[in-house]
This record gives structure tokens, C-alpha cells and sequence, in this order.
């Protein structure tokens, strides 16, 4: 099945691009790796706002972590000149979530996104990551996501 086939199956429509909202670019490329800016997670098109441990669960975040894996998906495809094919491997994924001090569950949030990236690019999809807790995350968000990938 390809990469195509797999998000139709998944009902996963590709959003827009986001426009970035400071002095950055959305991905920057060298050679045939990309890198892939942080993403926070969005409900309704605005920022997700919560902390995890706080008002927001666990699952809660592994969803919010989902949706940024569709999110940086898109931008990706941007970067390959709407061509997923050209995706060689997701080669590194950090994600920081935004939860309080005694919370301890960031690597199961993250699941969320690791999740959907094997699920679609398969064994490509297959990545290293690391996993943090933060204070804050830019306009309250309660995850945001970076990824690098390498390409054809």
C-alpha cells in the first residue's frame, strides 16, 4: 500500500502549510536531509492550549500529538515538491510537552505521533526521538513537534 493509499485508509486529509509565526522557515534542507520546524498542536485551526498533569490527560496529549504528526506530514510533502515518495526515512523526532513538574508520562504523548508516522511510512517511519517536559510552549500549546527526514 503506499504512503498515499495508507493516510486515504486513515481518513488523514493533508492541511495547508502553516505559515510560520516568527522569524523562521517551516523546513530547511541540506543535502537530502530536512529539517522540519517545531509544530505545536492545534484544535480548530488555533493553538491547543493545556498542560499535561494539569487539565490535560495523558491521552488527551497522544491526540494533540497525532494531529501534529499530520501537520508536519503536510509540511513535509511541501518539501519534497508535494512528492511523499521521496521520503526516505523520518530520521529523528523531538517532541516537547508542555506538563507540569511531577508529570512523567511525555514519552507516551509522544507515542501519538511516532505512532502515525511507522503506521504510514512504515519501517521508514521507524525513527530515534527524544521526549521532553517543558514550562511553557509558545501561545500555550500543549505539544510541539520537530522532525528530521531524509529524502530523494
Amino acid at each position: 500500500m503506499s504512503i498515499y493509499q495508507k493516510l486515504a485508509a486513515l481518513n488523514i486529509e493533508l492541511p495547508t502549510v502553516a505559515a510560520p509565526v516568527a522569524a523562521y522557515v517551516m523546513f530547511a534542507q541540506t543535502g537530502n536531509t530536512v529539517f522540519v520546524s517545531g509544530h505545536i498542536a492545534k484544535k480548530d485551526g488555533k493553538p491547543w492550549v493545556g498542560q499535561i498533569g494539569k487539565n490535560m490527560t495523558t491521552e488527551e496529549g497522544k491526540l494533540a500529538a497525532r494531529a501534529i504528526a499530520i501537520d508536519l506530514i503536510a509540511t513535509v510533502q511541501a518539501a519534497c515538491g508535494g512528492d511523499l515518495t521521496r521520503v526516505k526515512r523520518i530520521v529523528k523526532l523531538m517532541s516537547l510537552v508542555n506538563s507540569t513538574p511531577d508529570y512523567t508520562e511525555q514519552h507516551l504523548v509522544t507515542n501519538g505521533a511516532s505512532e502515525l508516522l511507522a503506521e504510514v511510512f512504515g519501517d521508514a517511519g521507524k525513527h530515534a526521538r527524544s521526549a521532553f517536559g517543558v514550562a511553557q510552549i509558545p501561545m500555550g500549546a500543549c505539544v510541539e513537534i520537530e522532525l528530521i527526514v531524509e529524502v530523494a
